[in-house]
């Protein structure tokens, strides 16, 4: 797998890089250090994972994830930073980002990357410990109920959030499956989100 590297500190990025390429699967072909950076390598490259920092000078990974998701609504991006500022967090579960670790735990990068590269969200554990704070503050925010959703979009966005695939939601709820993917289809829009995954998240920091 390829994997691009953003940070502004160049030693992190070439301890980093010797890291990722201990394991013979990962090659890491392209290195930037700054949000711009990010963008262009993303573009230029195509990796299977972009790894980068949250601060890196004047713009953040947030901005440089929100350029790349624009182009690329399927891309995996890790974050790996030292801040864990709530504010942070958020704004990489309403990025989609598949991870945010934090640089102390070297140990955990490569078996991380390979977890994201596999279709699984990773989060280190003081990201865990902190979610339920910042789905609390989400929820202060942004109740559910201040969203203009009918009583059987929310059964729906519910029966997503536990996993349920259409045809399983269409037979609790007693629906067509096309009824339930048009349900899914207008839920989408009118909350700005991308997929299913991002439903299951703002459902879990609203509820």
């Amino acid at each position: 797998m390829n994997i691009i590297i953003a940070d502004d500190d160049k030693l992190v990025c070439q301890a980093l890089k010797t890291i990722l390429e201990t394991d013979e699967e990962i090659k890491v072909p392209a290195i930037g250090n700054n949000a711009d950076d990010a963008v262009r390598l993303y573009k230029e490259y195509s990796p299977d994972i972009i790894l980068m920092d949250i601060r890196m000078g004047g713009k953040t990974g947030i901005d440089a994830g929100k350029s790349i998701v624009a182009e690329n609504p399927n891309a995996k991006i890790l974050f790996l930073t030292t801040f864990a500022d709530n504010e942070y967090i958020i704004e990489a579960l309403r990025l989609g980002a598949k991870g945010y670790l934090l640089k102390q735990n070297f140990e955990s990068i490569v078996p991380s990357v390979k977890a994201v590269y596999s279709g699984q969200n990773v989060y280190g554990d003081e990201i865990v410990a902190k979610l339920p704070v910042v789905s609390g503050e989400e929820k202060k925010k942004n109740p559910l109920e201040n969203y203009d959703l009918t009583d059987r979009e929310t059964d729906i966005i519910e029966k997503v959030a536990e996993g349920l695939s259409n045809k399983e939601i269409a037979e609790e709820l007693f629906l067509g499956e096309g009824t339930v993917r048009n349900y899914l289809s207008i839920i989408l829009e009118k909350l700005d989100l991308r997929d299913r995954t991002q439903l299951a998240i703002f459902y879990y920091k609203n509820k």
